[in-house]
């Protein structure tokens, strides 16, 4: 059995987690993290709950951390697990450059996992779609539109930038050169090294993603669309059960996990 802890456990998606943790006979929830407000709706979980993860990792060494907070909190979260040497599963979106090579560079001395996306199907597509860039070669225009609830931070979505990434390294370009995030005014002609990705964000889409492949007479349209936060959820935990077993060195990642 694995024990785990969850971060902020009153959010969307730490209340999923909580929640499948609790129901997994595999999992032990020794303890969640949430500000002190909200602490006592959290009671029912059955599991310590407080504010400071410090007081949780006193009492549960090797407990493997989830953490789908915000940029910030995870990078606290980070330094204080690796001064206990706790594992982490980190699904938090939006960390800038600095700080996933801080994520890299912690890695080194504790077990940590980052993935933007944690559904299978998505990271399929990571997989496929270099095959699909390069079998339609140059004279195809790639773009994509991703659409989140209205409560989404960051923007493009991680998925977004990491499925971008991908098409742009398939065609041997620094994605930093050719993104396009936003178009307004006269702006002239499409380069054709250009990658277009455009932001919705509305309601409760829990996440949709379509790449378009425009083509001389034809388009081709991929979407992945995420119904349900449980899809992201139990691949973290899936991915807490296997981190439990591992050791420092890399920053793991779904692929290392497949």
């Amino acid at each position: 059995m694995t024990d785990v802890i969850i971060m902020g456990a009153k959010g969307r998606m730490g209340a999923t987690l909580a929640n499948l943790a609790l129901a997994d006979p595999e999992l032990n929830l020794v303890g969640v993290t949430e500000r002190s407000r909200n602490i006592k709706e959290l009671e029912a979980l059955g599991c310590p709950v407080v504010e400071d993860l410090d007081n949780l990792l006193a009492d549960a060494p090797g407990a493997v951390i989830v953490d789908f907070t915000s940029p910030e909190s995870t990078m606290k979260m980070v330094e204080t697990a690796g001064r206990r040497g706790n594992p982490a599963v980190i699904g938090t979106t939006g960390l800038d450059a600095a700080q996933q090579k801080q994520l890299a560079e912690s890695a080194n001395s504790q077990p940590l996992f980052w993935a933007p996306n944690m559904s299978v199907g998505v990271n399929v597509l990571l997989k496929m779609l270099p095959m699909l860039v390069q079998a339609l070669g140059p004279a195809y225009d790639m773009e994509m539109v991703e659409t989140h609830h209205r409560m989404k931070k960051d923007a493009p979505s991680g998925t977004a930038l990491k499925l971008a990434q991908c098409l742009a390294e398939a065609r041997g370009w620094e994605y930093d050169d050719v993104k396009n995030h936003c178009r307004d005014g006269i702006i002239g002609a499409r380069p054709e090294e250009e990658i277009g990705v455009q932001t919705l964000r509305g309601g409760d889409v829990v996440g949709d993603h379509t790449m378009f492949f425009f083509g001389p007479g034809e388009r081709i349209e991929v979407t992945h669309r995420a119904h349900s936060r449980e899809t992201f959820a139990q691949g973290a935990l899936r991915a807490a059960k296997w981190l439990a077993g591992q050791k420092p060195g890399k920053l793991y990642t779904m692929q290392d996990l497949f």
